[in-house]
């Protein structure tokens, strides 16, 4: 081979210094421009407290009512969010309702983006407002103050939409979950389907070795350091605490992973970047009779799905009162609101399914595998997929016999059946669930259950002594001023503060994050100091996970080991050889009702006509299945929608109920009454049969115990099961299949 082809080595030394020279340059322009972005971070904080009344909504909004006006002021509003040019809204669809949570954070959550709750919603066609607040608390207010605004609220709603087809749909993410499903057992004619997102609703509920936060209001002795905090706050709760909570459950992300990311995508991660934080920094305070209400009663009291909770007017929080249905957002990677705080308050109400349908309850619930916490209402991939399929499908979820489903989403392929009657990427579908379903995610026993009564009833000790003996001397002692700058000198946002355009040592950042940005040199992809980096951050994230996951395990431990002691349980009044149950009881009452109501429903039985018997025939051979598909339901609305049927979503989600319990309370009689409704009219029979065979094939094949029971009603029906009627066709004239 010649000199002059063969290939040119390349010093390794001479390389090795090149890329540390490229790799400085870099690193020093990302430094700044890392700097410059924190810079921006303070200044839009600044802007941001500065407003009146300051959120993160991505739409424009029109004030609808001011809670501050009422008889019994709040600092909430509502809020119509209007609709861009290019979104269709229709009037006639049921509206939905936002409600946002105020866990420390400011509002707008539930519209953070173009991708989500809100988005969704709207792309769906249906009207969407917004239940937001002020920084702000108003004097004296509380938690049940915020409840009877909120049935306002939703009440002027239901007004402004007299002719949508089913009462509004709220959504209570987080905190707010929790709130709406309160005012929803106190006021239930107000709602339409109710979707609970990362809410907690049953506050003990985990399993050992993960979700530690359960485990705080016991290590800390109970909730007489909310009194404290609310104490040196001159009355008011500072939110950062609860934003700091939140932060010392992932210190790798807190400390270090979130700042890292920007820095080492400083060329683009800016604007996400700030923009979250615009919503993570804008904190909010709480009245002291706010948070302690949601500390002694939710938290650590466990109270909710008890029963144990009472309005000033003596009305009891039960929330199998609620008669809409429920749809559960709930994730295995959200350490906040485990699945088993989000499912478990279903265990402590019903004794098994047929105890949810005597009440009348649709509970639907759907577990993601792996997204945290603020992905539940945050993340727009979550928006896209379940937000979008809920929204688009409510009236699915609206007309669901009462039970308890696990919602599941198929994406769409060239093997789906009739795709045109799903809407979106994805086909969901409602499967039936028995209780067993939930315990198989993990939970108490009865020794867990001990030790977290042991832990309610130390912070009851704990909070009267601090009332009786420290109370006193701390409330003499602060003064507002006092108060404020305590807020003003809070971790969280001196963070904010140090780093804004106010520190004078700022001033030349921007200056020279302008330069560094217009002589930008990025280091190659390959260059090894760069991997060098990447490696040191990934032990730097897993030396702060590691030292996590053993605080997590020495908190644990040490809260099972105090609130596990028989003589810590016997001191306190807690029997150490108990069983608690929380479990409710049905009431008496209830059960005469009910017995009137079964008693009716039987009477019945020989009612109706052919729509009776043919939703009774539908709910029949439809059952085998164990599901309910969204392709189905459509392909039903078209029929009635070309049928030319003037029935509301109202009443036939009553029709549909009612066919469903004569079923269920007496099938073999039930099945033997379907004759007796049917017309004489052969052509007639024959329509509605294939109406039932039509909207069960729009799923999936009918074959099996499906296929044995779809003979059984054609010879109800006193049709042949094979006659040659056209199957359904969701493209055909209209005109047509109504003769």
């Amino acid at each position: 081979m010649s000199m002059d082809k063969a290939p040119l080595s390349r010093d390794p030394v001479s390389g090795l210094i090149a890329s540390a020279v490229e790799y400085m340059i870099d690193a020093g322009q990302r430094s700044v421009l890392f700097l410059d972005i924190l810079r921006r971070r303070g200044d839009q904080y600044q802007e941001h407290i500065a407003q009146t009344a300051p959120h993160v909504l991505h739409y424009t909004a029109e004030l609808v009512m001011d809670g501050r006006k009422l008889s019994e002021p709040v600092n909430y509003a509502l809020v119509r969010i209007i609709p861009p040019k290019d979104t269709e809204i229709d009037l006639e669809r049921r509206p939905f309702i936002v409600v946002d949570p105020r866990a420390g954070h400011g509002p707008g959550i539930g519209g953070f983006k173009a991708d989500s709750e809100i988005g969704v919603a709207m792309k769906a066609g249906h009207p969407c407002y917004f239940i937001g607040f002020l920084p702000e608390p108003m004097p004296h207010q509380t938690i049940e103050r915020i409840a009877r605004a909120e049935a306002l609220f939703i009440e002027e709603v239901v007004r402004r939409h007299p002719d949508a087809d089913g009462k509004p749909c709220v959504i209570g993410n987080c905190q707010a979950g929790w709130a709406v499903m309160i005012l929803a057992s106190l006021r239930p004619e107000l709602f339409g389907p109710i979707i609970v997102a990362g809410a907690p609703l049953a506050y003990w509920a985990g399993v050992h070795g993960k979700y530690p936060m359960r485990y705080s209001g016991g290590l800390l002795g109970g909730s007489w350091l909310t009194a404290l905090t609310s104490d040196l706050g001159a009355g008011k709760f500072d939110g950062a605490w609860l934003v700091q909570n939140f932060e010392n459950q992932n210190p790798s992300n807190t400390l270090w992973t979130k700042q890292y990311n920007v820095y080492s995508k400083v060329d683009t991660e800016a604007d996400r970047y700030l923009e979250f934080e615009r919503w993570w920094g804008g904190h909010v305070n709480l009245n002291a009779e706010e948070i302690q209400f949601i500390v002694d009663e939710l938290f650590i009291g466990n109270n909710l799905a008890a029963g144990r909770i009472k309005m000033s007017d003596g009305k009891t929080v039960d929330l199998r009162n609620i008669k809409s249905p429920v749809v559960v957002f709930c994730s295995k990677g959200d350490n906040i609101t485990p699945p088993q705080q989000a499912l478990d308050w279903i265990l402590d109400l019903y004794a098994d399914v047929d105890e949810i349908r005597a009440y009348g309850q649709t509970i639907v619930y759907t577990v993601h595998e792996s997204v945290g916490h603020l992905g539940i209402f945050v993340s727009g991939g979550i928006a896209k997929k379940e937000h979008a399929e809920f929204s688009s499908n409510i009236d699915l979820i609206d007309v669901l016999p009462p039970g308890l489903y696990e919602a599941t989403f198929e994406a769409k392929g060239t093997d789906t059946a009739n795709p045109e009657l799903a809407v979106g990427q994805w086909v969901m579908r409602c499967e039936a669930r028995t209780l067993d379903d939930i315990r198989a995610m993990g939970g108490n026993s009865p020794e867990d259950e001990r030790r977290f009564a042991t832990a309610q009833r130390v912070s009851e000790i704990n909070l009267a002594a601090y009332r009786k003996f420290v109370q006193p001397w701390i409330k003499g002692m602060v003064t507002p001023q006092m108060a404020d700058w305590t807020r003003r000198l809070h971790p969280l946002r001196l963070q904010y503060e140090a780093f804004s355009s106010h520190n004078p040592f700022m001033a030349a950042v921007k200056a020279t994050a302008d330069a560094a940005s217009e002589h930008r040199r990025p280091v190659s992809s390959d260059n090894p100091f760069l991997a060098f980096q990447e490696q040191v951050s990934k032990q730097i994230v897993h030396a702060l996970d590691s030292w996590r996951d053993s605080q997590e395990a020495l908190s644990e431990a040490i809260f099972l080991a105090v609130y596990g002691s028989s003589a810590v349980q016997a001191a306190v009044g807690i029997d150490p050889q108990s069983a608690p149950s929380r479990r409710q009881e049905m009431s008496v009452e209830y059960r005469e009702r009910l017995r009137a109501r079964i008693a009716e429903l039987k009477s019945q039985v020989d009612e109706g006509g052919l729509r009776e018997a043919t939703i009774r025939g539908l709910l029949y051979v439809g059952s085998a299945r164990g599901m309910v598909d969204e392709r189905s339901l459509e392909a039903l609305r078209q029929v009635r929608r070309d049928s030319g049927a003037h029935l509301s979503l109202a009443d036939f989600k009553m029709l549909v109920r009612e066919q469903f319990f004569m079923l269920r309370l007496d099938q073999k009689g039930a099945l033997a009454a379907i004759p007796k409704l049917l017309p004489d009219n052969a052509q007639q029979r024959h329509a509605a049969f294939a109406v039932i065979r039509d909207v069960l094939a729009a799923s999936a094949e009918i074959s099996g115990e499906t296929a044995k029971r779809l003979h059984h009603v054609a010879e109800l029906f006193g049709v042949d099961r094979s006659s040659n009627v056209a199957p359904f066709d969701p493209n055909a004239d209209p005109k047509a299949k109504a003769s």
